[in-house]
C-alpha cells in the first residue's frame, strides 16, 4: 500500500508540474544589496523601457503610453538596408498577420537612418509591406534618442558606418517586451525557427497575469 501511495504521490507531483503555466525569464535584472539592521538585504530590480517621444509613419507623436496594456516586439532597421532588414521584416510580417487586430499586441520598428527615413518615407515602406493602421508602429526621431534606446534599453547594437553596406551596422534582434515594459526575450529576426519561437513565447506572455 505504501508503494502504491508513493507512486500516486509522485504521479500527482509530476502532473502538477506539467500543468504549471510556463513563464518567460526577465532579461534585465539588477540585484542590489543594502545594509538593514546590520544585515545585508538584497533587492531585485526589473529594468523597464523608459518613456520616449517619437513620430510614427503617420507623423503622429508616439510615446511609451501608446504601448500600455500591450505586449510588443521591437526592432531596429532602415528602409534602404540591403542586407538583413528585408528578411527581418518579412519574418515580422508573420507576427503582424498572426496577431492582426489583437489590441493586446503591437510592433515597434525604429529606423536608425534618422536623416533619410522620414515619416513619409516610412509610410511608403508600410504600404509596400501591406501594413495598415498603427498596430505596427514605424518610429522616427532624433538620432541620439533612437540610438540611446537601442543600446541602453533594448540592448541592440547600432552604429553608423560609411564602410558598411547601406552605411549602417546593426543587430537583427526582435525584442519581446511585456505589459510592464520589461524585456522577456530576444530572437534573431533572420532565422525562421527563432521567429517561430518568438510567436510561441508571445502566446505564453499573453496568458501571463
Amino acid at each position: 500500500m505504501k508503494k502504491i501511495a508513493l507512486i500516486s504521490a509522485l504521479f500527482f507531483t509530476m502532473l502538477s508540474a506539467c500543468n504549471k503555466p510556463q513563464k518567460l525569464p526577465y532579461l534585465q535584472i539588477e540585484v542590489t544589496g543594502n545594509m538593514k539592521d546590520g544585515k545585508m538585504v538584497q533587492d531585485t530590480l526589473f529594468k523597464t523601457i523608459p518613456d520616449f517621444k517619437l513620430y510614427n509613419q503617420d507623423s503622429t507623436l508616439v510615446t511609451a503610453k501608446d504601448f500600455d496594456n500591450t505586449i510588443y516586439v521591437a526592432d531596429f532597421f532602415f528602409t534602404s538596408c540591403p542586407t538583413i532588414c528585408p528578411v527581418m521584416h518579412r519574418n515580422l510580417l508573420k507576427v503582424y498577420n498572426k496577431y492582426k487586430g489583437n489590441p493586446a499586441v503591437k510592433i515597434a520598428s525604429h529606423t536608425i537612418d534618422t536623416k533619410y527615413d522620414t515619416p513619409s518615407r516610412l509610410k511608403a515602406y508600410t504600404k509596400k509591406l501591406g501594413v495598415e493602421g498603427t498596430q505596427w508602429e514605424y518610429l522616427w526621431g532624433p538620432k541620439e534618442v533612437i540610438y540611446g534606446l537601442a543600446e541602453r534599453n533594448y540592448l541592440v547594437a547600432v552604429q553608423q558606418n560609411d564602410e558598411a553596406p547601406g552605411g549602417f551596422i546593426h543587430q537583427g534582434y526582435l525584442i519581446l517586451v511585456d505589459k510592464n515594459k520589461r524585456i522577456r526575450g530576444a530572437y534573431d529576426g533572420t532565422i525562421d525557427k527563432d521567429v517561430t519561437k518568438l510567436m510561441s513565447d508571445m502566446d505564453i506572455l499573453l496568458k501571463e497575469k
